[in-house]
């Protein structure tokens, strides 16, 4: 039978099958899952990316990584790295001395499960797999949680621009002519809007002017009627 404390972080533990996709925020910080880079330039090296936040980062957990991949033309994924106890083991011996290890640093309780690859060949080009095998360890309950993503890489001669970098680029030009020309409208009612009123108090103070001159016209008038 288990005690209500074993039930609440039983039912704390469900919660962990449901993971959010976006950020997960952390009690030192905020965790977030971005997508993987998915070209690499031949010769160079290459960040695969892969994330799996917590929950709650009050909870303490352990997990471990591991890498597999299906080369291009390829049916079957084959285990190239294992991350577990801070240690990285490469398995496949088409990635031995290029591989290393770009994801959590002294802890076994592991959120980044990324991998560095270097001296990208064309052979690398293919879909690799990265899973997360996660333990979490409450106070009356220990709990498993798994995940798994896939990412597609292509690997290219010659670095390429993305639509995405482009469009941006656009539309940050597009935003500073936008800019430059409301400040532009802006200017010019402002001008416009100064130069009437400074006309309007001309003209008022001309007015007073008048009205000031023909009053002391009628006083003197007055005096001298009067004498």
């Amino acid at each position: 039978m288990v005690g209500v404390g074993g039930a609440a972080d039983a039912v704390i533990a469900l919660l962990w099958s449901h993971p959010p996709s976006v950020v997960s925020l952390l009690s030192d910080g905020a965790c977030v899952e971005v997508d993987s880079d998915t070209e690499a330039v031949v010769h160079g090296g290459f960040k695969l990316g892969c994330i799996s936040c917590k929950m709650r980062g009050e909870v303490e957990a352990s997990a471990t990584v591991d890498w597999w991949f299906m080369a291009k033309g390829e049916e079957d994924f084959t285990h190239i790295y294992s991350y577990a106890d801070m240690v990285g083991t490469v398995t496949d011996e088409r990635f031995v001395d290029r591989l290393d290890w770009n994801g959590s640093k002294k802890t076994v309780d592991l959120q980044d499960g990324s991998i560095y690859i270097l001296n990208v060949t064309f052979n690398d080009t293919g879909t690799y797999r990265c899973y997360f095998d996660r333990m979490l360890n409450f106070e009356h309950y220990e709990y498993r949680t798994n995940t798994t993503k896939f990412i597609t890489i292509n690997v290219v001669a010659k670095a390429t621009r993305g639509m995405a970098s482009i469009l941006s680029e656009v539309m940050m030009y597009v935003s500073i002519i936008g800019l430059q020309l409301w400040l532009l409208v802006e200017m010019v009612y402002c001008y416009r809007k100064i130069s009437a009123a400074g006309e309007e108090a001309l003209r008022e103070s001309a007015a007073e002017y008048l009205a000031i001159t023909s009053e002391s016209k009628d006083n003197c008038a007055g005096v001298a009627v009067a004498e």
